[in-house]
């Protein structure tokens, strides 16, 4: 008998979770890309920034976030003076996040007033990528 009772007090208990998570799940869940650059050549840069200002498009940059994570060689494309420091800012303006790896950039010997004063930092690239991954977040490497 206590068995029965509480196999049906679960089904209840699961039929109300069911209904619950159907009537306040009406819109789609934001997508969300992290993006990875590690390689210091503008042109993987320049492909990165296409890609998120497509996705954008495509979907509106109000309905999409995009983290572009830069580390190893990739950072030097980060620096103020950088040759794709024009449309770093511009992808920042847009909505997008560029966040810098606090690890490459002391490996390298940078500090932050070499830096494109408009982007973030992490202690560590790849362990924001991997949290972003377990968070559900897309990951391209374009």
């Amino acid at each position: 008998m206590k068995r029965r009772t509480l196999f049906l007090a679960l089904a209840i208990a699961g039929g109300s979770l069911l209904a619950t998570g159907c009537a306040s799940t009406t819109q789609a869940p934001q997508p969300r890309i992290v993006m990875q650059v590690s390689d210091g050549d503008a042109a993987k840069w320049n492909l990165t920034l296409n890609v998120a200002g497509n996705a954008q498009k495509e979907l509106g940059a109000d309905r999409i976030q995009i983290e572009i994570v830069a580390f190893g060689p990739g950072i030097g494309m980060l620096k103020f003076d950088a040759v794709t420091a024009n449309r770093v800012n511009d992808a920042i303006k847009s909505g997008v996040k560029v966040v810098a790896c606090e690890n490459s950039m002391s490996a390298q010997k940078l500090v932050k007033a070499d830096m494109n004063p408009a982007i973030s930092y992490v202690p560590a690239g790849v362990i924001q990528i991997m949290n972003r991954q377990n968070e559900g977040w897309a990951y391209v490497r374009p």
